[in-house]
C-alpha cells in the first residue's frame, strides 16, 4: 500500500489522529486498515475507536495479521475493492 501501489491510491502509515495512531489511513476514500492480532479479538476498546472514526465518515476494515501473512494479495486486492467503493459513492 505503500507509495501509492494500490492502484493509485494515497495510503498514510502510522497516522495519529483523534489521540490514536492509524495503522493505514487513505483520506481520498475514508479507509482506515488496521492489522490486528489476536488482542484484538472483541475489544470494546476497538469498537469505541472504530465508532469514533464512523461518525466522521470513516470505514475502518480490520485484516487480521495471519491473514497477511499467508495471502498478502487476496488483502490488497480485498481493500482496493473496499476503497474503490467508497470512492464512487
Amino acid at each position: 500500500m505503500r507509495a501509492g501501489r494500490l492502484d493509485g491510491l494515497k495510503f498514510k502509515r502510522q497516522m495519529p489522529l483523534k489521540g490514536y495512531v492509524l495503522d493505514f489511513v487513505c483520506f481520498e476514500a475514508k479507509l482506515i486498515v488496521e492489522l490486528d492480532g489476536g488482542q484484538h479479538a472483541e475489544s470494546v476498546r476497538d469498537h469505541i475507536r472504530d465508532s469514533t472514526f464512523a461518525r466522521d465518515g470513516f470505514l475502518t476494515m480490520r485484516v487480521w495479521n495471519s491473514e497477511v501473512m499467508t495471502d498478502a494479495a487476496a488483502v490488497a486486492y480485498q481493500i482496493l475493492l473496499t476503497a474503490k467503493a467508497r470512492l464512487s459513492t
